[in-house]
């Protein structure tokens, strides 16, 4: 009984274990560029991602002590 019950637990954390890993998959770096057109202080993340995506960026947001608009795409 002992053993059956082990061989379960251990069967179970090995399941668990299992569905917690993510075989395979890579993830892009993002770079950062600081946007062209965007002027002004940036106070919020959409309006700096619509600028961008016009620049020809994935997106864009504020970042930094001074408020500025980067864009973002995969390296």
């Amino acid at each position: 009984m002992a053993t059956k019950t082990l061989f379960t637990l251990l069967f179970t954390m090995l399941l668990l274990f299992a569905s917690q890993r993510e075989i395979g998959v890579v993830e892009a770096r993002m770079c950062q560029s600081q946007s062209h057109m965007y002027h002004g202080g940036c106070l919020r993340d959409h309006n700096c991602a619509l600028v961008c995506r016009n620049e020809g960026f994935f997106g864009g947001r504020c970042r930094g002590f001074r408020r500025r608009c980067f864009c973002t795409r995969l390296c």
